[in-house]
């Protein structure tokens, strides 16, 4: 329950930040090219908090479904606007002043997004070396002729001081046609280039994991079991077991990794289990039953105990990419401008059927990804919530009616045909914007659904 609590209150937090983040840029702009704003909501429908300015009269409102909000500006297609504030009347600005108030949305978004990815580089971002582990036969990586302990240095003109950079370079790599070079060092030191042939990879965006994908395991470090922390009341400490007491078998299979343990536990819940343990030097046996929890809709074994931390194993296997403010600046507009640029190749894909619309995430995905990044520290909460602003920033500026691209495309066809389109057009286009909306919306939720429910 505390978990879910957990999730709830992070996904709350993420969508008032960028949310936040988007309807100031409309705003603050509006009012720096003098258009007056009546009001400045976070969230949709019944006010659950409000608070009208002394000074310049906007009113201020936290409402009740946190999916969205706006910002209202006076508009004479709105309601009559007194002569004397005609000229701080939206619809009186020129083309520019209105282009500018409506990009100024996704704009701010992209630049929350910069910032977030260059606080996260100048802090340290620590993730695993780019040492395969395993390579699968009979796929494309078998192929390219990549071999275990291989480290990968750079796929095709990006370099990957970590595993999940080049999982993203490869990702991105996907939708291009060609063989792509990927530069590998093995341990001897020797340096190589292997070929990936890109036509053998497929869809890798409906992909959990693209590496595993293309037949790439990363080199992990194997975590002795040994318990280091119990849960009070749990499977673990009502049949006995102890920290320090490392784990031999279970049922008879021997657990040499704990990830091996943590596995063998998942697959049984609600199961009774034969653990053979050695504790000061003696081998003991203890049976215990595992408790039973869903996770991702999926009933999983647990019994409460935690590994015993050695942090220096485990540091040959990370790297920490660390920089200073202007390389950090630097590979922070990098990371924008690659990740936004991948959204929009994967949009188009996904509307000429070249892509699975899997890869939509709706609220459900995340919120999961939000309790699961801020469980883990506020670097990776902020990491994440750099790239779903980059996310809100482009479909915004998709050329949909209702949404700011939507606008823009208008404004676009009025610079073109020298005067606006008429209000009736622009009311069809809004209904039309809507329904392709909602329907992307429903679309959303039942791949979420789908996913959840497995």
């Amino acid at each position: 329950m505390g978990s879910f609590l957990f999730t709830i209150f992070s996904f709350i937090v993420a969508l008032g930040v960028l949310i936040t983040v988007h309807e100031f840029g409309h705003f603050w702009v509006a009012r720096k090219l003098g258009v007056k704003v009546l009001r400045f909501s976070i969230g949709f429908g019944k006010p659950l908090w409000s608070r009208t300015s002394p000074v310049d009269g906007v009113e201020y409102v936290v409402a009740a479904i946190p999916l969205g909000g706006y910002v209202k500006m006076l508009d004479e297609r709105e309601e009559p606007v007194p002569e004397e504030e005609l000229p701080r009347a939206f619809n009186r600005q020129s083309l520019p002043v209105r282009s500018a108030i409506v990009a100024a949305g996704p704009l701010f978004n992209f630049v929350f997004a910069i910032l977030a990815f260059w606080v996260v580089f100048m802090a340290g971002e620590t993730g695993l070396r780019p040492v395969v582990g395993e390579v699968k036969p009979d796929t494309p990586a078998y192929s390219a002729g990549f071999e275990p302990g291989d480290e990968i240095l750079s796929v095709g003109e990006k370099k990957t001081p970590t595993w999940e950079t080049a999982a993203f370079a490869i990702l991105a790599a996907s939708t291009e046609k060609g063989d792509l070079p990927v530069q590998v060092r093995d341990p001897d030191g020797l340096e190589r280039v292997c070929l990936l042939e890109l036509d053998m990879l497929g869809d890798l965006s409906g992909q959990s994991d693209p590496m595993e994908a293309i037949g790439l395991l990363p080199r992990r470090p194997v975590i002795v079991p040994v318990i280091g922390e119990l849960v009070p009341g749990e499977a673990a400490v009502e049949a006995g077991l102890q920290v320090g007491d490392r784990i031999v078998s279970v049922d008879g299979r021997p657990m040499e990794d704990w990830s091996d343990l943590v596995d063998y536990i998942q697959e049984r819940p609600d199961q009774v289990l034969e653990f053979e343990l050695e504790r000061a030097g003696e081998h003991r046996r203890i049976s215990l039953r595992t408790g039973a929890r869903t996770r991702e809709g999926k009933v999983i074994g647990f019994i409460g105990a935690a590994v015993e931390r050695r942090d220096h194993a485990l540091e040959e296997y990370q790297a920490v990419i660390r920089l200073g403010p202007v390389d950090a600046m630097a590979a922070s507009l990098e990371k924008t401008w690659d990740f936004s640029w991948l959204l929009l190749k994967m949009v188009g894909r996904m509307l000429t059927g070249e892509a699975s619309v899997n890869n939509i995430g709706g609220p459900i995905s995340i919120a999961q990804s939000a309790g699961k990044t801020a469980s883990y520290g506020l670097i990776y909460f902020l990491r994440f919530l750099a790239g779903v602003s980059i996310s809100l920033a482009v479909l915004n500026l998709l050329p949909i009616p209702i949404l700011d691209g939507g606008h823009l495309f208008f404004f676009a066809i009025e610079a073109l045909k020298g005067s606006p389109l008429s209000e009736r057009v622009q009311m069809e286009g809004q209904r039309i914007g809507l329904l392709l909306l909602l329907m992307l919306m429903g679309l959303a939720f039942y791949v979420d659904l789908s996913r959840l429910l497995g």
